[in-house]
């Protein structure tokens, strides 16, 4: 009997555990959603927020914004939103990785973006991210955003004349600390570094 007992206890822990796992890569999906729908509308302070304290912001190779009120500060570099303005960003195919502490993950997304300025321009691009997340008083929270655009092109043209070449700076808003990568988009190769291993063989790609 006791060691019925304390199979069923085994069971319950690891059950527990699945279900955790589960609830925590559904708070981190909606987490990362709802930060590609504040930015879509130009909502930079409910951006901001999702992030921890020490969180870090890096995008398009531009240097590390390290602290939410610098990733503030950067998202209030933007261009506002406004008539004849379109910034949305769709984040898709998640491979999300949650430690089995249930207190930090990391996850991969791609998003694809269309970004227009009327009577101005008009381009689309796509990037990956790779994030990292911190559970902080039970809520899941940003603790690293890094967005690597793999291209950006411009609309009319087609993606076949080649990429527009990334904007390594924002206007009066230094970084914190220099980029992690250097790399250039489409039409040069470059493959973001993966948080996590081949699934099937182990192997670091």
């Amino acid at each position: 009997m006791n060691e019925d007992i304390a199979a069923l206890k085994a069971e319950m822990a690891t059950l527990r555990a699945e279900v955790q796992i589960g609830k925590s890569y559904r708070e981190i999906c909606n987490l990362q959603a709802s930060y590609g729908y504040y930015v879509d509308k130009g909502l930079w302070d409910a951006a901001a927020d999702l992030f921890a304290p020490d969180g870090t912001l890096e995008i398009a190779g531009r240097g590390v914004y390290v602290g939410q009120e610098r990733v503030r500060s950067y998202l209030h570099a933007l261009p506002a939103y406004g008539h004849g303005i379109l910034f949305n960003h769709m984040q898709l195919q998640p491979v999300i990785h949650v430690d089995p502490s249930g207190e930090t993950a990391q996850a991969r997304w791609r998003t694809f973006i269309h970004i227009a300025f009327l009577d101005k321009l008009s381009r689309w691009g796509e990037a990956v991210y790779e994030n990292a997340y911190r559970r902080i008083d039970g809520q899941w929270r940003i603790a690293k955003l890094q967005g690597f655009i793999t291209y950006y092109c411009e609309y009319a043209e087609g993606l076949d004349k080649g990429g527009v070449p990334l904007l390594r700076s924002i206007d009066g808003l230094q970084p914190d600390l220099p980029p992690t990568h250097d790399y250039e988009a489409f039409p040069e190769t470059f493959i973001p570094p993966f948080h996590y291993v081949h699934p099937v063989t182990g192997q670091q790609i």
